[in-house]
């Protein structure tokens, strides 16, 4: 009898495990499963950039995607690139959050952290790609370092109370030993990686106008396919290290 007991009981919670997974409730264990790149959990990745990470359409630039400026297709940003390769690496599918943060970039210390990226905190990543600088003014006296490395300091204090992230913060595309240095200092005070573009914007052969005729001179600079394979190139051999 206790046996029969036990086989019906054990019928009962298969049936209604099989039930709840068929409606996309599955068991605790199964929700809780990671994603690893190495030892790098990869389970949610952000990221936070500028119009290299992420441009709606603009059509009187003559710019009509809605990806990384300015790859030829989505799949081909640097961005989507690399989703690609982490998915495949680790055999699943990640979460990805992409969101541009040129406002912040602009305003710096007027930028509401909290308010205007309560979303993307929220999201609590484990990976967080940092690709920001270029549209920041280049800094002219110490009161303008100051800000932007308070700036910089914020925003990296904010992203590290979310959980417990790896941060990667890559330098700019376009070089600017001034902007970069302040980024690098940032990024090694927070204890996050830094990843080095080099000189891959001074490179003409990295940018869109070398691919492809495009009339919009700001466009034709950004990145092309090249230019985003290379950028994800740099950025996936920092996450595969760790």
């Amino acid at each position: 009898m206790i046996n029969s007991y036990a086989s019906i009981k054990s019928l009962l919670v298969s049936g209604l495990a099989f039930l709840l997974c068929s409606i996309g409730i599955c068991s605790i264990a199964s929700a809780q499963s990671e994603l690893k790149l190495g030892k790098l959990k990869v389970n949610k990745v952000l990221f936070l950039g500028n119009s290299i990470t992420l441009h709606g359409p603009a059509p009187d630039i003559g710019w009509n995607g809605n990806w990384g400026m300015a790859a030829s297709s989505q799949d081909k940003d640097f961005v989507h690139l690399l989703i690609a390769r982490i998915n495949k690496e680790v055999g699943g599918k990640v979460q990805v959050k992409i969101r541009n943060i040129a406002d912040f970039e602009r305003r710096l210390t007027e930028f509401n952290i909290e308010q205007d990226l309560k979303e993307e905190l929220a999201f609590a990543a484990d990976v967080i790609i940092l690709a920001i600088g270029e549209n920041s003014a280049t800094p002219k006296s110490d009161q303008d370092r100051e800000r932007m490395s308070q700036a910089l300091n914020n925003l990296l204090a904010q992203l590290k109370k979310q959980g417990q992230p790896k941060i990667f913060v890559r330098s700019q595309f376009w070089p600017d030993a001034e902007k970069d240095k302040l980024l690098k200092i940032a990024c090694e005070d927070a204890g996050a990686v830094w990843v080095d573009l080099e000189q891959l914007g001074a490179d003409p052969v990295n940018s869109a106008r070398s691919e492809r005729k495009i009339d919009h001179d700001g466009v034709a600079g950004h990145p092309g396919d090249r230019g985003m394979t290379a950028i994800a190139d740099k950025i996936w051999a920092a996450l595969i290290a760790k």
